[in-house]
């Protein structure tokens, strides 16, 4: 926390082109970061969850390919909150292929 604040002092005194350079470093050392998503070893086998909870990003994918809507959702997964959602949606669309083995994977355990 205190990097952050640093962090916070020293922007104002950026120009525009280097506060420029330093959302490129950001942006650049994130990569495929999503936040809302994480894999763990320790949580469901290393399979992307959401955070505060072991539902992984694929079971949520294929009750919607099934016809769940996200209303259903947040209804079956009380813990869940459509930001949660929003951010599943976003990894699948950055990782389709990985997603649909996660479920092929499991439908075949």
């Amino acid at each position: 926390m205190a990097a952050l604040r640093e962090v916070e002092k020293l922007l104002p005194k950026l120009t525009r082109a280097e506060m420029a350079q330093v959302l490129q470093w950001v942006v650049r050392d994130l990569g495929d970061a999503f936040p809302g998503v994480e894999s763990r070893a320790e949580v469901c086998g290393g399979e992307p969850c959401l955070v505060r909870t072991r539902v992984p990003v694929w079971v949520l994918e294929r009750a919607r390919r099934l016809g769940a809507s996200d209303e259903t959702l947040l209804r079956c997964y009380p813990t869940l909150r459509a930001e949660d959602l929003s951010n599943a949606w976003a990894y699948v669309r950055s990782h389709r292929e990985e997603i649909d083995r996660q479920a092929l994977d499991n439908e075949e355990a």
